[in-house]
C-alpha cells in the first residue's frame, strides 16, 4: 500500500485484506454537486415533509372516513418519510448513488473543508463520523434526561399532580424509546467509528459512505421519534404493545417510523463494521491478537445485523396497520397483538447486550492499562462476548411471561435466561481475575470502569432472580425490572461511555480533560446514580406499578428519596458538560501524546490523528496487553520511515 501527495492509497492486490481491484481512496472526500451542510438537510427536510404531507392527503382524500378523522396516517407516514429522504438529500448522502446512476464521474476531488464546519457535513473520514456521533448521543441523552427529570417531578407527590395521567404516559413513553434507540449508537457510534479502524491498524472503514450515512439515518431517526410529541405523543411505553399500537393516535406513527429508520442505520453500521474487522485488519493482527474492545464491537455487530432487521420489519407491519389498514396486529381482523411483542423482543432482547457489550469491551480495554498487567484469561473473554452474541436470541419470551403465551414455553424459557448469565459471568470474571493484587492506577476512565462492575453486579444479581417465572409473575411490570434494567443499562453502558470518553478525547481532540472536575462528576454520578435506583427494588417490592403517575402514600418518602436522588444526578451531567466546555474551549491542557501509557495501537499515531491514520501499515508483532513483561518487543512495528508502506501478504 502507498500513498500519494493527495493523501489517497492506490489499493492493489490482497493487501491488507482490501479488494483484489484497484481503485483511488481520498480519506477526507466529500462528494458534492453543491455546497451541503447541516442547514442545506434542515431545508431539505422541511421542503421534504410539506411535499410528503401534501402527497398523503391527496391519496387520502378519496377516503372521507381517513380524512376527515383529523389522523391521517398516511399524510403523516409519507410527510415524516419524505422529510428523511429531503433530510439525507440536503446533507450530500445520496449525491454519490445518483450520480452513478446518471454516469455523473468527477465526485471524488479532496475536499476544500478542513475547519470547525467540516463536522456538520457529510463526511468519509471515520474519525470525523466519530465525533459526530459524540455529539450527537449527548443530546439526544439529554433531551432524553430532561424527559427524566419531569418523570421525577411529577412522583414527588401521589396525590398533587403537574401533568395529566395520559400526558405522563407520553412523556414516559417518549423518554424510554429516546433512551433505548441512543443507547444502541452510545459506544458503537462514537467510540467504534473513531476507534476500531486505528486499533486493527487500517486507514478506515471498509465502506465509509454507508458510516456516514448511517449516523445521519441516526440523527434523521432521533427527529422522527422526538416529533410525536408535536403529534400528541404516543400512550404505549417505549415497547409499543399492540392492541394500544394499533389504537393510538398520530404520534404512534412517529414511533413506528422512527424505529424503522434507526433500525435501517443500525442495520448499515453493524454490516460495515464486521466487515471492517473482518477483512481491513492489519498485517499480523490474527484473531488472538484482536484487541477486547474489537471484539466487543464485532459481537455487537453481528447482533445488529441480525436483529435489526426484525425491528424494521416489525416497523412496517404497524405502519400499514395504521395507515392502509392491514390487520399484522389486530386480533378481530385475523392478526394477532402477540406477533408484535415476539418481532420486538426478538430485536429487544439481543438489543441489551448490542448496549452491554461494547460497555464490557471498554472496560476490558481499560483494565489492563491501569492495573499495568496482561488481561486476565483475554480468549475466555472473547469467547464470552460470542457467546453472549449467540445466547441472546434464545431468551427473548421471558419478556411474554405474563401474556398469556403458551405457558408450557416458560421453563425453556427461564433456563435459557439464566444460560446467558455464564459467559455474562465470565467476562465479568475476567475483570475481577485483572484487578485481583493489581496495582491499580485510579486515574478517571478507571474510576467509572469500577463503578460500572458495581453497578452491573445488582443490575446481573436481580437479573437471576427475574428469569425466574415464579419471581417474575409477582415483580412483572413494576419498579423492580425498572431498577434493574437501569442498573444493567444505564449503570454499566452509561458508566462504561464515560470512561471511554475521558480516556479517549485526549487522542480525538488532543486536550486532557480537568480531572478535579471530573472527579467531581464522577462521586456525584456514582453515588447519586445508586441512591435513585437502589431505593427503587425496595418501591417494586412494596407494589409500585411502573407507568403510573400515582401511588400509595407510604411510598412517598421512598419515592422523594429517588427524585431528589436523580436530580442530583442529572446535575452530574451538566458538571460533565461544562468539563467538557471548559477543557475543550475556555482553559484547553494539551494532551501528551499517550497521557495513560497505553500499548494500543490507537495510542502509536500523532495526535491528533492525521486522516489516513498511519503514515505506514503496522505490522503486529505480539499479543496486545502485555505490560507486565520486562523486555517484551513493541506491539506494532511500523517499519523505517524510508521503507515501503508493508509487503503484500495474506491475512493470517
Amino acid at each position: 500500500m502507498t500513498i500519494s501527495d493527495e493523501r489517497s492509497t492506490e489499493v492493489s492486490g490482497p493487501v491488507s485484506g482490501h479488494p483484489h481491484n484497484t481503485r483511488k481512496l481520498s480519506w477526507t472526500q466529500r462528494p458534492g454537486l453543491l455546497s451541503q451542510n447541516l442547514l442545506t438537510a434542515i431545508v431539505f427536510g422541511v421542503i421534504g415533509y410539506l411535499i410528503g404531507h401534501w402527497f398523503g392527503n391527496y391519496l387520502a382524500s378519496g377516503y372521507s372516513y381517513i380524512a376527515n378523522s383529523g389522523q391521517n396516517s398516511i399524510a403523516n407516514t409519507l410527510a415524516l418519510a419524505f422529510g428523511v429522504v429531503g433530510w439525507l438529500g440536503g446533507i450530500g448522502a445520496l449525491n454519490y448513488p445518483f450520480a452513478k446512476l446518471f454516469g455523473v464521474d468527477g465526485l471524488e476531488e479532496e475536499s476544500p473543508v478542513d475547519n470547525w464546519s467540516k463536522y456538520f457535513r457529510y463526511s468519509l473520514d471515520h474519525k470525523i463520523v466519530g465525533l459526530q456521533y459524540v455529539v450527537g448521543v449527548l443530546l439526544f441523552m439529554f433531551t432524553g434526561g430532561l424527559l427524566a427529570m419531569a418523570i421525577r417531578t411529577e412522583l414527588l407527590n401521589p396525590t398533587t399532580h403537574i401533568f395529566s395521567p395520559d400526558v405522563y404516559i407520553k412523556i414516559v413513553s417518549e423518554h424510554g424509546t429516546i433512551m433505548m434507540m441512543m443507547a444502541t449508537s452510545i459506544i458503537v457510534g462514537p467510540l467504534g467509528n473513531y476507534f476500531v479502524p486505528l486499533m486493527i491498524g487500517a486507514r478506515r472503514m471498509a465502506f465509509p459512505r454507508i458510516e456516514a450515512l448511517s449516523f445521519w439515518i441516526f440523527t434523521a431517526g432521533y427527529m422522527v421519534i422526538f416529533s410525536a410529541l408535536p403529534y400528541g405523543g404516543f400512550p404505549t411505553g417505549w415497547t409499543g404493545y399492540a392492541p394500544l399500537q394499533t389504537q393510538a393516535g398520530p404520534g404512534m406513527v412517529s414511533y413506528l417510523l422512527g424505529f424503522a429508520v434507526i433500525g435501517l442505520g443500525m442495520i448499515l453500521a453493524g454490516f460495515n463494521q464486521a466487515v471492517t474487522i473482518i477483512n481491513y485488519r492489519a498485517p499480523g493482527m490474527t484473531w488472538s491478537r484482536v484487541p477486547v474492545f474489537v471484539w466487543s464491537i464485532l459481537a455487537t455487530a453481528a447482533l445488529l445485523t441480525l436483529a435489526t432487521p426484525v425491528l424494521f420489519a416489525g416497523g412496517l407491519f404497524g405502519l400499514l396497520d395504521k395507515t392502509v389498514q392491514t390487520a399484522f396486529y389486530v386480533d378481530e381482523h385475523g392478526g394477532s397483538s402477540y406477533l408484535w411483542q415476539n418481532l420486538f423482543w426478538f430485536f429487544g432482547h439481543p438489543e441489551v447486550y448490542i448496549m452491554a457489550l461494547p460497555g464490557f469491551g471498554i472496560a476490558g480495554e481499560l483494565l489492563p492499562v491501569f492495573c499495568r498487567r496482561p488481561l486476565f484469561a483475554y480468549k475466555v473473554s472473547a469467547a464470552g462476548m460470542i457467546g453472549v452474541a449467540l445466547l441472546s436470541f434464545f431468551v427473548w419470551q421471558h419478556h411474554l411471561f405474563q401474556s398469556g403465551i403458551n405457558p408450557d414455553m416458560r421453563p425453556l424459557f427461564m433456563l435459557t435466561t439464566e444460560l446467558i448469565s455464564i459467559p455474562t459471568g465470565f467476562i465479568y470474571l475476567v475483570g475481577m481475575g485483572t484487578l485481583y493484587r493489581a496495582k491499580i492506577r485510579f486515574e478517571l476512565p478507571m474510576l467509572f470502569v469500577l463503578a460500572l462492575f458495581f453497578n452491573f453486579l445488582i443490575g446481573g444479581v436481580t437479573g437471576v432472580f427475574l428469569s425466574d417465572v415464579p419471581v417474575n409473575v409477582t415483580v412483572h411490570g413494576g419498579f423492580f425490572v425498572l431498577s434493574h434494567f437501569h442498573y444493567t443499562i444505564m449503570g454499566g453502558l452509561l458508566f462504561a461511555f464515560m470512561a471511554g470518553l475521558y480516556y479517549w478525547l485526549p487522542k480525538m481532540t488532543g486536550k486532557m480533560m480537568n480531572k478535579k472536575i471530573g472527579k467531581v462528576h464522577f462521586w456525584l454520578m456514582f453515588v447519586f446514580f445508586n441512591l435513585t435506583f437502589f431505593p427503587m427494588f425496595i418501591i417494586g417490592l412494596l407494589g409500585q406499578p411502573r407507568r403510573v403517575f400515582t401511588y400509595a402514600t407510604n411510598l412517598q418518602g421512598l419515592n422523594d428519596f429517588s427524585s431528589i436522588s436523580a436530580f442530583i444526578l442529572g446535575f452530574s451531567f451538566l458538571v460533565f458538560f461544562f468539563n467538557l466546555v471548559y477543557s475543550m474551549w475556555i482553559k484547553p491542557e494539551v494532551a501528551p501524546a499517550n497521557p495513560w501509557e497505553s500499548l494500543g495501537l490507537e495510542w502509536q499515531t500523532a495526535t491528533p490523528v492525521p486522516s489516513y491514520n498511519f503514515e505506514r501499515i503496522p505490522v503486529i508483532m505480539t499479543e496486545p496487553y502485555r505490560y507486565s513483561e520486562e523486555g517484551a518487543p513493541a506491539f506494532a512495528d511500523f517499519g523505517p520511515k524510508d521503507a515501503p508502506d508493508s509487503p503484500t501478504h495474506t491475512m493470517a
